[in-house]
């Protein structure tokens, strides 16, 4: 189901914003990206984003770091 490209840019910077702020504040974060990823039938992708928040709080961060970048690499190749 292709997505709009909005949706896609904002699900990026989110998911760019996550560098910074306290560890609930970047699980909130991530949380809008999986409901976004859910309201777009992605939902392998909003899987992977749960899992990414686990390895964060588990304080996997290189687990972390790399369900980001999937995530983003992924969410990426959604535009139409």
């Amino acid at each position: 189901m292709p997505s709009p490209p909005n949706t896609i840019d904002v699900m990026l910077s989110t998911l760019n914003a996550t560098d910074v702020g306290s560890l609930d504040s970047v699980v909130e974060k991530l949380r809008l990206v999986q409901g976004e990823l859910d309201a777009l039938g992605q939902a392998e992708l909003a899987r992977r984003t749960a899992d990414t928040i686990e390895a964060l709080r588990r304080g996997e961060i290189a687990e972390f770091k790399r369900g980001r970048a999937f995530l983003q690499s992924k969410i990426g190749h959604l535009r139409p």
